[in-house]
């Protein structure tokens, strides 16, 4: 066959999340700080080109919402390929073992802080010096689509977020599950891309994404606070998308393929 079982993607899983929290902090600072800036890359494009159709979108909204998801797994699979760490992903990867006593408690709340630490270094790179500082959100329809994503992003109630980033995260991590299904690249790509493009087509939320989504608008002049992001949005995102990784798929998995 060319590809893995359920069984053996679940081994794979796990043993990614062996191998991160063997890694030394300046290594795994490195591949978290690369995670966060390729999803923001994902999510750059999707500004770029969802966001400069005013008038086809004006007509279907519902064509520019999956334009926008067809473009923003490029940056789970960059993640992937390049074996770069997301949290969200870490959010499966490190349960697995947890579950299978091959790390400890600890380990596992360490990286996961230090991974989404990172990884917010890595969207603000990209949110900042590569986007809204070269002026490329500085104009419509780019400007006004951000700053309207970002806008409803942080007028949600908490436990609408909450929910939604359940879904974001239960979604990415079959995406990273059935990418770890192939056995070639192509295989991969599209094994990332199907859940990824539902999730964004689907208007869930995803913390990393957010890191780049929100920060962005701000950046480029948006009337939000970072207060306002980071209770509104990042931290109910951020509780959804662990239950959704760790609940969802890891504890699910861990049970069907990996318990004795």
């Amino acid at each position: 066959m060319n590809y893995y079982s359920p069984k053996e993607i679940a081994a794979e899983f796990a043993a990614s999340g062996v191998y991160k929290s063997s890694l030394s902090i300046s290594k795994f600072a490195v591949i978290a700080i690369l995670g966060g800036a390729f999803i923001a890359f994902g999510g750059l494009l999707t500004v770029m080109v969802a966001g400069g159709m005013p008038g086809i979108g004006a007509g279907n909204p519902g064509l520019i919402k999956f334009i926008a998801g067809a473009l923003f797994p490029i940056g789970l699979i960059m993640v992937s390929v390049t074996g770069a760490d997301l949290f969200t992903s870490d959010c499966t990867a490190f349960t697995l073992p947890l579950m299978q006593k091959r790390i400890r408690a600890g380990v596992f709340i360490k990286y996961l802080i230090l991974s989404y630490l990172f990884n917010f270094v890595g969207a603000q790179i990209v949110a900042y010096l590569l986007s809204s500082g070269v002026g490329m959100l500085a104009n419509d329809p780019w400007q006004g689509y951000l700053y309207g994503l970002a806008e409803a992003k942080v007028d949600q109630p908490f436990m609408k977020v909450f929910i939604k980033g359940i879904g974001a995260n239960w979604l990415v991590c079959l995406g990273m599950w059935m990418g770890y299904a192939a056995k070639d690249i192509i295989g991969k790509c599209i094994g990332i891309w199907i859940p990824v493009m539902l999730f964004v087509t689907l208007g869930y939320e995803h913390s990393i994404a957010n890191m780049f989504f929100i920060p962005a608008a701000i950046y480029s002049g948006a009337d939000i606070l970072w207060s306002d992001f980071i209770i509104q949005n990042l931290i109910p995102a951020t509780l959804g998308n662990f239950v959704g990784g760790a609940g969802m798929v890891g504890c699910v998995y861990w049970y069907l393929y990996l318990k004795n």
